[in-house]
């Protein structure tokens, strides 16, 4: 049965493949060479697709030929409805599969359950921060940054920032986004952690980068915080 359902998942993937998308995306992740060409909302319903038929067998799958084979597991992870205790070793064994950003970024978007389970998944990722892989701190990151950014996390999330050690390009574009994350939810806070961060200089000045970049930002606000660069 595992050979059934990856088949069909492979299957479903060349049905469905574009290539101008595909070209698309490849210039997008650069690290890897295996992208299909398919878009995000078409395996989406793919993922349902497997999680009605056989995703029992598909999240033990593993060395995919496709990127979106990968993508599509992290997929039906987040569609699992198991007790939260029993789903952290299945997120475990994932992430260390994960080795783009565009598998990472979805695959946190898709673990919903973290917005009822917070202390819990609180608890769970703060080993990645500590990790020397790129991808696995990319993904604590971007789990703070969509389910995290909220007052009663922010000093603990800038403490966090403060003691992760990377030169990981991925890993630092994740710290600069969530910083700006922060910024936009809470400005006049994260400006003071801004003011007297030790972060390096790459992080700290692509913080400042990624904010200005934002509509949600008033054009005064942009040129104080330009003047900030390093």
């Amino acid at each position: 049965m595992p050979s059934d359902i990856k088949d069909f998942v492979k299957q479903r993937i060349n049905e469905e493949i574009d290539e101008k998308y595909r070209d698309f995306s490849a210039k997008l992740i650069p690290n890897i060479s295996n992208v299909a060409g398919v878009r995000l909302p078409i395996l989406r319903k793919i993922a349902k697709e497997i999680y009605k038929k056989d995703y029992q067998n598909f999240i033990n799958c593993k060395n995919f030929d496709y990127m979106e084979e990968t993508m599509l597991k992290g997929m039906v992870i987040g569609l699992l409805k198991e007790n939260p205790l029993t789903l952290l070793p299945i997120i475990k064994d994932f992430v260390n599969e994960i080795d783009n950003w565009s598998v990472c970024d979805c695959f946190c978007c898709g673990l919903k359950f973290t917005k009822n389970n917070k202390e819990l998944m609180w608890n769970f990722i703060q080993p990645y921060f500590k990790s020397k892989k790129e991808y696995e701190i990319r993904f604590g990151c971007v789990m703070l940054l969509n389910y995290f950014v909220e007052e009663k996390y922010l000093d603990r999330i800038f403490c966090i920032i403060e003691n992760i050690k990377t030169e990981d390009y991925y890993a630092k574009m994740a710290i600069a986004w969530l910083l700006s994350i922060c910024y936009i939810k809470f400005p006049q806070i994260t400006m003071n952690f801004l003011r007297i961060t030790k972060i390096n200089n790459w992080i700290y000045n692509k913080t400042i980068q990624k904010i200005t970049e934002s509509y949600r930002i008033t054009t005064d606000t942009k040129q104080i915080l330009k003047s900030l660069k390093r």
